[in-house]
């Protein structure tokens, strides 16, 4: 049953109330921009396109156009509210965002911004997720993946751009899968397109040679992931002074409205370098994952479905002391499922992206990486620099990092040690310790007596 648009508007003044908006000159926006849409859908008999069209014309006498799309957001929300509670039967927005195969509802309000909206929405229409001729064979090979265990994550991406490029060129519909892929290589010339072409003929002959065994397997060429690996950007290895100069700048960061935040940056930071964590594993923490009596911290579920607990040095568990305490007092629950790292604006955990934002910045902050752009070290390059270093301790105090490579390996999370391996980068001190330890042990091997005739 539809109750909306209300003569009362009483809709608007509830769901404004439940906002909880801090800021005194955030109700006074809200209000304003969903009167004026409710004046428009007032004058029209349903609440489709063509009203959407309208009220985007009656809102550039009022509004600059970016502020027009700023407040789209807030008519976004309230027409999720109003299908919630079922004051109206369906948001159009979110149908002409899945008539359209997209996810944002921003460049759908660009298409109906423009003079022809109906052209802007036929531009914006993306294929159907496997929906080409090859689409039910690989959907199904998703499926069967990830029923056995497998996240099949890169995989299924391969196979939708794939998929996709079949959709826009109807004219390889009829043609054999050689043919495809062929096409399918050409359309890009980059290496990465190449390896990945090649990743994705292996897949299709699996898939294949699992209907037909009679088909003969494919013969892989290691040459286009030769090629990917021989440019791949190497990793930047943090110096411990790298690392200080960061915390410090962590310590110091620009956040008047909000006081904590400063130091959970540091906190963030801090867990990413000395105990090697990913940026999902760090917004992924509660407070219960962390054991201030023995010293430890749990990593639940990650990468490989694997779990760990992790002992932590006593200056990093202080650390969290402090910070703990310094949360409470901001505010944040003491739920041991509430997050860890906690940001008092939202009142709830740090997204992943957020985490990998903040600390990316502290990188640019320090001088270390350029103010623009994807170039220079990177955000996982401090576990890179964690198994360097760690290894440069161990050269120093003369212990044989051979024998404590599986410990590092499911310190950090990883299947086997091969995976270890990769972050191990062979800087200029690392390589003096190697020879070091090599003149030392195994030099004197190369000193072969003379021999005693009688």
């Amino acid at each position: 049953m539809t109750n909306w648009p209300d003569p009362e508007r009483k809709l608007i003044a509830q769901y404004i109330e439940g906002l909880g908006l801090r800021s005194t000159n955030s109700p006074v926006y809200y209000r304003q921009a969903l009167n004026i849409f409710q004046d428009v859908a007032e004058r029209h008999a349903k609440l489709d396109k063509d009203m959407l069209v309208a009220w985007l014309h009656v809102s550039p006498g009022r509004w600059a156009s970016t502020t027009r799309l700023h407040r789209t957001r807030i008519i976004d929300r309230f027409l999720d509210h109003l299908e919630e509670i079922g004051a109206i039967e369906r948001n159009p927005v979110a149908a002409l965002r899945e008539a359209c195969n997209i996810k944002q509802c921003m460049p759908v309000w660009r298409a109906l911004a423009f003079r022809d909206p109906d052209s802007a929405l036929a531009e914006l229409h993306q294929p159907r997720p496997f929906g080409s001729v090859l689409g039910k064979m690989m959907a199904e090979r998703v499926t069967l993946m990830r029923n056995r265990g497998y996240r099949y994550t890169s995989q299924t991406v391969w196979l939708s751009r794939f998929d996709r490029f079949l959709q826009l060129n109807p004219a390889l519909q009829d043609q054999p899968i050689g043919v495809m892929l062929e096409n399918w290589s050409a359309a890009k010339t980059t290496r990465n397109h190449a390896n990945e072409c090649e990743k994705l003929k292996r897949i299709l002959t699996k898939i294949l040679r699992h209907q037909d065994p009679s088909i003969p397997p494919h013969r892989p060429d290691p040459r286009p992931e030769k090629e990917v690996a021989r440019h791949w950007r190497k990793p930047h290895i943090y110096t411990p002074a790298d690392v200080r100069r960061m915390l410090d700048i962590a310590r110091r960061y620009p956040s008047p409205r909000a006081p904590l935040r400063p130091l959970s940056i540091y906190t963030m930071l801090l867990l990413a370098y000395c105990a090697g964590l990913r940026r999902g594993e760090l917004a992924r923490l509660d407070i219960g994952d962390v054991d201030f009596q023995g010293g430890t911290i749990t990593i639940r579920q990650t990468k490989f479905y694997k779990t760990r607990i992790l002992p932590l040095p006593n200056s990093v568990m202080d650390e969290l002391r402090s910070y703990t305490e310094a949360r409470r007092c901001a505010g944040g629950s003491l739920d041991p499922h509430s997050g860890l790292l906690w940001q008092e604006k939202r009142g709830d955990r740090y997204t992943k992206e957020a985490v990998g934002w903040l600390l990316v910045d502290v990188i640019r902050r320090a001088g270390l990486k350029p103010p623009r752009g994807r170039t220079g070290p990177r955000l996982h390059d401090l576990r890179h620099s964690m198994v360097v270093n760690r290894i440069l301790e161990w050269y120093e105090a003369g212990i044989n990092p051979q024998d404590r490579l599986p410990f590092l390996a499911t310190y950090l999370g990883h299947r086997d040690i091969n995976s270890t391996l990769v972050y191990i980068t062979v800087t200029q001190d690392l390589l003096h310790h190697a020879n070091e330890r090599f003149r030392a042990l195994g030099a004197p091997c190369l000193n072969i007596g003379r021999e005693v005739r009688p």
